[in-house]
């Protein structure tokens, strides 16, 4: 595994951090193309990702030092250790308040931001993958299993590569959004995200290295399970298919025509 890429004028640069920024590069070009469809400033979109990333990031680590709050080190606040879970609900809470800040429906930019979202956060795992962070699995002797002798978190032992599984995920689930995304209303593109989303966290964490919570369940699954029942709730409640007319009406008015 490769923790540091290369070093610039003696600065090491880290995989983990290049992933991340990739990703956020990635998710402004392709919200941005969502929003020109849309009819909307692309600006925005830059403004709407780098907002969300950072709330997200902050929450994440929040979230961890909470979760490591009888052990911490100094190590546990430096630039790795972040939880999932927590940057999704500080980035929802930022992506809010983002919305309703430029006055767009907050619905029809959930949408657009679910491809970008799922693209970006299999990019962020391909670094964790590459810098050896931890966030693996259980011993393996599968023919994929891999060994971080190098990472950020050594094992020689071959174990599940858990990020490598969550990147082709969320991968996988760009895909299928990309197809539905303009056949299918808002709420049921959201609803399809939370479930395919929670659904593959739920199914990894069976090989991944985290303690049981509750009836053999980890945390992550039990956050998982939250967000596909609300997922099954947005999707159970809306009309999958779009009608093209109020569809081509939402495109043809600009953000201002749709504040409240």
């Amino acid at each position: 595994m490769y923790p540091t890429l290369f070093t610039l004028f003696g600065v090491p640069i880290q995989s983990y951090g290049v992933s991340k920024a990739l990703a956020a590069v990635v998710a402004i070009f392709l919200l941005g193309r969502e929003f020109r469809r849309l009819g909307w400033d692309p600006n925005v979109a830059t403004n709407v990702v780098v907002a969300t990333t950072v709330g997200g990031f902050a929450g994440a680590k929040v979230y961890y030092l909470a979760e490591h709050a009888h052990s911490l080190t100094l190590h546990d606040f430096g630039g790795s250790g972040f939880t999932w879970y927590g940057g999704f609900l500080a980035g929802l809470a930022v992506f809010v308040v983002m919305a309703r800040r430029n006055g767009l429906p907050f619905g029809q930019l959930a949408a657009a931001a679910a491809v970008p979202m799922s693209v970006a956060y299999g990019i962020g795992r391909l670094g964790c993958l590459l810098a050896g962070d931890g966030t693996y699995g259980t011993p393996t002797d599968l023919p994929w299993g891999m060994a971080f002798p190098h990472g950020v978190v050594p094992t020689v032992v071959p174990v599940h590569p858990t990020p490598l599984y969550e990147a082709v995920a969320a991968f996988a689930i760009a895909g299928v959004l990309w197809s539905l995304r303009r056949r299918w209303r808002p709420a049921a593109v959201i609803g399809s995200y939370a479930v395919l989303t929670g659904a593959a966290r739920f199914l990894v964490e069976f090989v991944r290295v985290n303690d049981d919570i509750v009836l053999g369940l980890t945390q992550p699954q039990l956050w998982s399970i939250a967000l596909m029942i609300a997922g099954a709730v947005l999707l159970t409640r809306s009309r999958w298919t779009s009608d093209r007319r109020v569809d081509q009406a939402g495109i043809a008015a600009g953000p201002e025509d749709r504040r409240g």
